[in-house]
């Protein structure tokens, strides 16, 4: 067996998919939209800032459910606009960033589908990251619902 199909093979992916009750344009708003980011995605206000084309960074302050703060960087590796953001995300001790995949496929201009993919290193990362990422689709419905069109 190769090294890269052992390492293929050693990795640990997820992928989530919902139906937002949005169009794809303001899925993609609040999602590359450094004030509507902030409001929904548990980052600590005035933390976010956000550069959405290739190479461009991104930071943000995450408040998690206990008020523990953590930071977090990266950058922007794919954007193809109300339909494909790929983000790095630095993590400190590792020299490649963890990079997550989000799609948008509109499904009849007042829905869209939204499906995360992360491959992780270690199964418990996979589980940590795959938690975090339903409790973001969660709270991104919610504010989608609540937020009037437009």
């Amino acid at each position: 067996m190769s090294t890269e199909q052992s390492t293929a093979a050693d990795r640990f992916p997820y992928t989530l998919t919902r139906t937002l009750d949005a169009p794809a344009a303001k899925v993609w708003r609040a999602w590359t939209t450094a004030e509507q980011y902030a409001q929904w995605a548990y980052a600590a206000p005035g933390s976010v800032e956000m550069d959405v084309r290739p190479g461009g960074a991104w930071k943000a302050t995450m408040v998690t459910p206990d008020g523990g703060q953590f930071p977090l960087t990266g950058s922007y590796l794919e954007v193809d606009e109300n339909r494909l953001l790929v983000v790095g995300m630095d993590v400190p001790g590792k020299p490649e960033p963890s990079v997550m995949t989000m799609e948008l496929d509109e499904q009849d201009g007042h829905s869209a589908r939204i499906v995360l993919r992360q491959t992780c290193d270690t199964a418990e990362e996979r589980d940590m990251a795959e938690q975090g990422s339903t409790m973001l689709l969660d709270s991104l419905g919610a504010f989608l619902a609540e937020k009037p069109a437009g």
